[in-house]
């Protein structure tokens, strides 16, 4: 009978080794039954009568999308439980680490909000102006300044210059981690670093009729 390594313990594992050395091992087998775990680890019937053994998969989901979630759990330091819209994670995951190149979508360069527009029509379903104030001004969005009330998939607005009132958009995803892009390209950032926190004007959520409208409900 299979049985699978207990989340948890993982978790705290991989935490310490550091995400970067975490990320580089992705993905890695979740897959692993008692006998093996014996094996490897030279451990007698006395040695696992204080360990755990549960069945960590219970949606029964892929290996890729097994490692899409443990993956970003550790990126953006949350439990996996956290990890649940695969398809979100799964579509950023392409397209990490992308050069900046302003008013492109493309491997060789990406807009930040040419890249949100995609992203909100391939995962959500939901269709947005490609240019941050656009976005800003969406009949789709409802806008808010509290950070407290910040969810993943939000939007958040940020001011580079006295020209162009709204200048760049990233998503919010978990844990003060954004998605957005800088001149080190797409990647995910601290929200409170003082860059962004000194940019940030206000945040958008998807208001629920605009849900309604693109899986065609009243």
């Amino acid at each position: 009978m299979k049985y699978k390594l207990v989340l948890l313990l993982l978790f705290t594992i991989l935490l310490g080794c550091g995400s970067e050395n975490y990320i580089a091992q992705v993905p890695f087998k979740y897959d692993y039954s008692v006998d093996l775990l014996k094996k490897q680890n030279k451990m007698n019937e006395k040695a696992l009568e204080n360990q755990a053994v549960v069945n960590d998969n219970t949606e029964n989901l892929s290996d890729e999308v097994l490692a899409i979630k443990e993956k970003y759990s550790i990126v953006l330091g949350v439990m996996p439980k956290k990890i649940t819209d695969y398809k979100l994670y799964s579509y950023i995951d392409k397209w990490i680490d992308t050069p900046y190149k302003d008013k492109s979508f493309s491997k060789d360069g990406i807009d930040c909000s040419y890249f949100i527009q995609s992203l909100y029509s391939s995962v959500y379903k939901v269709t947005l102006p490609k240019d941050p104030a656009g976005m800003f001004r969406s009949k789709s969005l409802q806008l808010f300044t509290g950070r407290d009330f910040l969810e993943e998939g939000d939007l958040v607005f940020f001011r580079y210059d006295k020209d162009h009132p709204i200048s760049d958009v990233g998503m919010y995803l978990h844990n003060d981690r954004i998605l957005a892009c800088t001149d080190k390209g797409l990647a995910i950032y601290n929200f409170n670093d003082e860059y962004f926190q000194l940019r940030y004007i206000a945040s958008g959520r998807i208001i629920e009729e605009a849900k309604k409208q693109s899986n065609g409900t009243k």
